[in-house]
């Protein structure tokens, strides 16, 4: 009965715990669906919110498209308005030029016509008077032909000849104006071209030295130079064939010489006998040789060098080989090589300016001195020598004739010609070209037209180009051709007698008879 009761029990507790459950379960469910509710309608509101700021965003950005839209067709049409004013004034302006054109033609139309009209009348009166005119001639024709006794043909023969004497004159007039002025035109032309090429070469403003300073390592040495009873110093000076100065000067002997390759042959070798400690004869003679044998190599590489810096190729070997001996040549004081350096620029300058070939320039100028390489070794100019050369070894007829004409021996006969001349006297008289003593150089040309004015019929002599030509003005009244020969002979041997020069001095003897006469 108990276990009844219990069961019982316990089944009504079941189901009173089933029904609580499903009641808790329905409030929790019923508390779910309206915290669902609740956030349905708010994300409704939500979305209604968010919807109502998109319309009014959309709403503003289209007013504002339209705003702009606007502003945008505002200013269009103001342009096009602008666009449409300039338009109009310029067809106004239009308008108004093509009537003042309309004007002007009107009025042209009318002075032509009167002009016309005036021409006609003018016409007609040249026709009249043309024809008096003919008819006047023709009296005067009748009345001369019986006066003078003359036909028409005859008088028109005499009157052609006078116009035709008269034409000459006045041509002969014309033809000496033109030739003045171009002589001054080609005389300006020339200084520019001249003071041009200076500019663009710059040359260095060094002179040669005839003495060499060889530096000894104490005093002691000079006493083995000069060797026992001064044989070293002998030996020395017969090898090199230079004077070595030995005095007080502290540490130091000088080679003194005109020539500077023996002179360089002689400080080379002193060097190296110095520096090797053994100087007597034989080691003396050694050396030399030796050194002889360097500069030699020397000279053909500064050939080279030079023919490389002008910018000419194909020159003969034995040529090239000359050019490097005027390393060792100078000509009052200045270094023939790099006087022939300076020629080369300038002539090729020159060219460049006139329209003609630079490389022949160049190549001429470069060659125009090569006679003094050997010109103590051959009787003649050095010009006349150098050509020679040139032709022997393969050289071009317009660069021998260049080389020939330099100074004159022969008379130029191209523009290559003038150029060189013009180009050697621009190198050697250039400020600091060339070194010689003042009084020596005056007391020279003084002496040169002293005896130039010395001869009897000599009226003026001057000195000219350095001291390099005297030209003697002879008294045509007094002298002969015969006698003007004879006089440049006695000139140049009286040169050779009294006066001691470099190189050599051309003597010109003119002689010459003018007519004057004047118009008034």
């Amino acid at each position: 009965m108990s276990l009844t009761m219990a069961l019982i029990g316990f089944i009504v507790a079941l189901l009173v715990g089933a029904g609580a459950g499903y009641l808790f379960r329905v409030r929790q469910a019923t508390s779910r669906l309206q915290s669902v509710e609740a956030l349905s309608q708010k994300m409704v509101d939500d979305a209604r919110r968010e919807a109502e700021t998109l319309k009014k965003e959309a709403l503003i950005q289209a007013k504002d498209q339209l705003y702009q839209m606007k502003l945008d067709f505002e200013g269009e049409t103001k342009e096009r308005k602008s666009e449409l004013n300039q338009f109009e004034k310029r067809l106004a302006q239009k308008e108004d030029i093509q009537d003042k054109r309309a004007q002007q033609l009107d009025t042209r139309e009318q002075d032509l016509s009167r002009r016309e009209s005036k021409v006609l009348d003018h016409e007609r009166d040249v026709e009249s008077l043309k024809n008096d005119y003919e008819r006047l001639v023709a009296e005067q024709k009748e009345t001369l032909e019986r006066v003078a006794a003359m036909t028409e043909a005859e008088a028109r023969a005499q009157l052609v000849q006078s116009l035709e004497s008269e034409a000459r004159h006045e041509a002969a007039k014309t033809l000496k104006r033109i030739e003045q002025e171009t002589k001054e035109q080609a005389q300006k032309k020339a200084q520019e071209i001249l003071a041009l090429a200076c500019k663009r070469y710059a040359g260095d403003y060094v002179t040669e030295k005839t003495v060499s300073v060889v530096t000894l390592p104490s005093d002691e040495m000079k006493g083995r130079i000069i060797g026992r009873e001064g044989r070293n110093i002998r030996a020395i000076e017969a090898a090199t064939g230079i004077d070595l100065i030995i005095d007080d000067t502290p540490e130091a002997v000088i080679l003194s010489g005109f020539n500077p390759m023996r002179r360089e042959i002689a400080r080379l070798s002193l060097e190296r006998l110095i520096s090797d400690g053994r100087i007597h004869p034989a080691r003396i003679e050694e050396v030399v040789k030796k050194t002889t044998t360097e500069v030699e190599a020397s000279i053909k590489e500064a050939g080279e060098q030079a023919t490389f810096d002008v910018g000419v190729h194909g020159i003969n070997p034995e040529l090239v080989k000359l050019v490097g001996r005027l390393r060792y040549r100078s000509s009052y004081a200045q270094n023939c090589l790099q006087h022939s350096l300076e020629v080369a620029f300038l002539c090729g300058i020159m060219a460049s300016e006139l329209g003609l070939n630079p490389k022949h320039a160049k190549r001429a100028g470069l060659l125009h001195d090569i006679g003094k390489a050997v010109d103590h070794e051959i009787e003649g100019p050095h010009a006349i020598i150098g050509a020679d050369l040139a032709k022997r070894h393969g050289e071009k007829p317009y660069i021998v004739r260049a080389i020939q004409a330099h100074h004159e021996d022969v008379p130029p006969e191209s523009i290559l010609d003038v150029l060189v001349q013009a180009a050697d006297a621009l190198s050697g008289a250039r400020p600091g070209a060339r070194r010689e003593m003042l009084e020596s150089y005056v007391k020279r040309l003084e002496d040169l037209e002293r005896i130039a004015d010395s001869m009897e019929g000599v009226s003026k002599s001057y000195a000219i180009q350095a001291g390099r030509e005297l030209r003697i003005v002879l008294e045509a009244e007094k002298t002969s051709d015969d006698q003007a020969l004879m006089l440049a002979h006695d000139v140049a041997r009286k040169i050779e007698e009294e006066l001691i020069y470099p190189g050599q001095i051309r003597v010109t003897v003119i002689r010459e008879t003018r007519a004057v006469d004047y118009a008034k």
